[in-house]
């Protein structure tokens, strides 16, 4: 047995009652996106509102990418100060070993002629030793400079005396007592210094 068929399609209609949708009509009602469509006012105004956000969400991103360049050079740089300057407290005692195999040999008797054996075996055992040692502290970064004949810098010289100098202007290091030690170019002990205060003011007298 056959039935007749209606291909228009039925839906029920929000009072319950059957609707017949009219051939090339979409179902439901139009909706905020096709009020939004792209050629609207309202589409228009929909795509600039997303540029602009997503021009906003760029630029936080290119700061928040400098930010982290930063960072990281930062973090590399402060781990490399570490790793130098680790040492640092160990090294400036080190230095106090250097000064006193200086202060050893300085208090030996002057070389001379026919001199005591010992004497000139133990001279040569200790410049032998000290040679040694300054290289050592060279080769881990560790220098010393004789400020003697340069003009007075209270960064890395500490003045210990001042006296009249004809020879040296004033502000200079007439002599230098202990030397400035360094740690890759940071100071690790200040040179003690005396500074020249310049020559002395000639006297006045009566004829």
């Amino acid at each position: 047995m056959s039935h007749d068929t209606d291909p228009t399609p039925v839906v029920d209609s929000p009072n319950g009652e059957d609707g017949v949708i009219p051939p090339g009509q979409p179902s439901g009602t139009a909706t905020d996106q096709d009020a939004a469509a792209p050629g609207t006012p309202d589409g228009e105004r929909r795509i600039q509102e997303l540029e602009s956000a997503l021009e906003e969400m760029r630029e936080k991103w290119m700061r928040a990418e400098a930010e982290m360049q930063n960072l990281r050079t930062r973090t590399k740089r402060e781990i490399e100060d570490a790793r130098q300057y680790a040492t640092q407290k160990f090294a400036r005692d080190v230095v106090e070993a250097a000064e006193n195999l200086k202060r050893a040999l300085a208090s030996l008797p002057h070389v001379t002629e026919g001199e005591d054996k010992l004497i000139a075996r133990m001279r040569e055992g200790i410049e032998s030793t000290e040679r040694s040692f300054i290289g050592i502290l060279e080769r881990h970064g560790i220098t010393a400079a004789d400020p003697a004949g340069t003009p007075f810098d209270a960064n890395h010289h500490q003045a210990m005396a001042e006296q009249h100098s004809d020879e040296h202007p004033h502000g200079t290091v007439i002599q230098a007592w202990t030397p400035a030690w360094t740690l890759h170019g940071r100071l690790l002990k200040p040179a003690m210094v005396v500074v020249s205060k310049g020559s002395p003011a000639p006297d006045k007298t009566d004829g």
